[in-house]
């Protein structure tokens, strides 16, 4: 899936990407900027998320609940300085759960990816739009 969108038109996407049926591992690709929380966010709100949701930089990852008893785990590895720190959070633990994981700067574990897995790149365009391909 290509698509082409605005940040008023996130509900949408985030509806076209699950009507996808993508893994449940979803690794997000892109420049910091360029809207892979409010991607995540708005993912999670369309799941049935009811809580608030954030970016879990400091503390690597947010355990959510769905309106219908899923969990969704959200990962942000920015700050990650080695594999083995991921490893030492449980993220096998996380990634074969069968729950929605969804993966902020998926480049920093690039071993521990399961080969069952989504992805999402994310580009800003000179527009202020965002061009998305899911693979």
């Amino acid at each position: 899936m290509t698509t082409t969108f605005s940040i008023a038109q996130l509900e949408d996407v985030s509806k076209q990407i699950l009507s996808q049926s993508p893994n449940k591992v979803i690794l997000f690709n892109g420049e910091m900027g360029v809207g892979k929380t409010t991607l995540i966010k708005q993912l999670c709100k369309t799941l049935g998320v009811k809580e608030t949701t954030s970016s879990p930089t400091f503390s690597l990852v947010n355990e959510y609940h769905t309106d219908n008893n899923q969990t969704v785990y959200h990962f942000d590895f920015y700050r990650l300085n080695k594999e083995t720190e991921a490893l030492d959070m449980g993220v096998d633990d996380y990634f074969y759960s069968g729950n929605w994981c969804f993966v902020e700067w998926p480049e920093k574990i690039e071993s521990l990816i399961p080969h069952q897995h989504t992805s999402i790149t994310i580009e800003l365009l000179p527009n202020g739009e965002r061009s998305l391909v899911l693979k």
